[in-house]
């Protein structure tokens, strides 16, 4: 993870309506990356096999490896292999449909890293052919260390870590510009901020 001194430079010089958005493990980063199985747990689902799309609703949860994403709905829509010849009809395919192309999440989004990190949305697209999730609406990210990143859309890469920032103005005194504080780890003042503590002897 790049520093704090560093990622406060890269928001600096980013354009107002961009940020670099610091390194969030996503959905996919993982030992197993994204060919870790994606388990779904909801109130109810359907499956509509003809269009290879499964619908969850209610207090839905996906789980990938040891990273969590949850919402009111999701939509996981599956590659459709049926036609598609024998190569593409392989022994993972159910029904026609092979393996998940994407997940969408709509309603209270939120992602949770087992180092701490949480990401919250109002909805979610995650595009694992791409390794990308995209978080639109208000979006706050906080990190361990309780730095905070926010804006109107966010977009990162699950592999890199590497993304950005954008928000709903542009120029100084526009409302909804993206926006980032960050804490120091280490302070040389005290918490009043008055006075430099001195150097134990």
């Amino acid at each position: 993870m790049n520093s704090l001194i560093a990622m406060a430079a890269r928001t600096a010089l980013a354009a107002s309506a961009v940020l670099t958005l610091f390194a969030l493990p996503a959905m996919a980063q993982s030992g197993k990356g994204s060919k870790a199985p994606i388990d779904i747990t909801a109130d109810e689902a359907e499956f509509h096999n003809a269009e290879c799309r499964y619908v969850y609703t209610g207090s839905v949860e996906a789980l990938q490896d040891t990273a969590r994403l949850r919402a009111d709905v999701m939509i996981a829509h599956m590659e459709v292999t049926k036609g598609k010849g024998s190569n593409a009809a392989s022994a993972q395919s159910v029904n026609g449909c092979g393996a998940t192309t994407s997940v969408e999440a709509k309603g209270h989004v939120y992602y949770a890293a087992t180092d701490g990190r949480r990401l919250h949305g109002d909805n979610g697209f995650y595009d694992l052919p791409n390794s990308t999730i995209t978080i639109t609406g208000d979006v706050t990210a906080v990190d361990a260390s309780n730095n905070v990143m926010r804006g109107t859309r966010m977009v990162y890469n699950t592999k890199t870590g590497e993304g950005h920032v954008e928000g709903g103005g542009k120029g100084p005194g526009s409302k909804n510009r993206p926006r980032g504080v960050f804490y120091p780890k280490d302070s040389d003042s005290d918490a009043s901020g008055d006075k430099p503590k001195k150097a134990a002897k």
